[in-house]
């Protein structure tokens, strides 16, 4: 079993996160600002404060672990060009500082910055609003950081096109680069399912250095 950090553990998809590593029978150190927001008790969860903003708190929580995990967002537009890039920058610093025994990192992503059927990225369809871009493009810029570094074990898990509260199905299919689409061109995935493919990523791992994502 695995030693998790899980920055961002009170959201729709980190509490996601949580209760799947919690069901598989992992150790969990939830890190979150308010620590009173976690109601989850289990006897493998440990809370406690940290900020995925500064770069020696990661490093206090990530040391001695087996995985980080960043599911942080940032609420609105703005919230995640303030939060998401940032985020990943000083997840990357803090990881550093514990040289060849920084444990894996593992960040949720997005799905604008995934190709189409005929090339185009998913952000580029038209009609989108402006706070979804900003969302889009916040997660395609933490991407684009994450894809300049080699020294610390990363994976960035975009979702399918659509990712809401759902079923747990235990399926899904993955694809690195491109959206995964069904036979009628849906791409959607339960944020339970995402959690199971994040799981499943921690306990064996493919994706080390690269973005990968999931659909049904």
């Amino acid at each position: 079993m695995s030693t998790i950090a899980l920055f961002g553990a009170n959201g729709s998809i980190g509490s996601r996160i949580l209760g799947e590593a919690l069901q598989r029978g992992h150790q969990v150190t939830a890190v979150v600002r308010d620590p009173a927001k976690i109601t989850t008790t289990h006897p493998n969860l440990t809370v406690t404060t940290g900020d995925v903003l500064d770069p020696a708190s990661v490093a206090a929580v990530a040391k001695g672990k087996d995985v980080v995990v960043s599911a942080v967002g940032g609420g609105d537009g703005p919230g995640h060009i303030a939060t998401i890039e940032p985020a990943a920058e000083s997840l990357v610093a803090g990881l550093r500082t514990l040289g060849e025994a920084a444990p894996r990192l593992i960040a949720v992503g997005g799905a604008g910055s995934l190709r189409m059927p005929g090339g185009k990225q998913v952000w580029d369809a038209e009609g989108l609003p402006d706070f979804l871009l900003q969302i889009m493009h916040a997660h395609g810029d933490a991407l684009d950081f994450y894809r300049t570094v080699s020294d610390v074990r990363w994976t960035n898990l975009s979702p399918a096109a659509t990712i809401a509260p759902g079923e747990r199905t235990g399926s899904y299919r993955t694809a690195t680069d491109d959206l995964v689409t069904d036979a009628d061109g849906n791409s959607k995935i339960s944020t339970e399912d995402y959690a199971v493919a994040l799981l499943d990523e921690i306990e064996h791992p493919r994706h080390i250095g690269e973005r990968f994502t999931i659909g049904y």
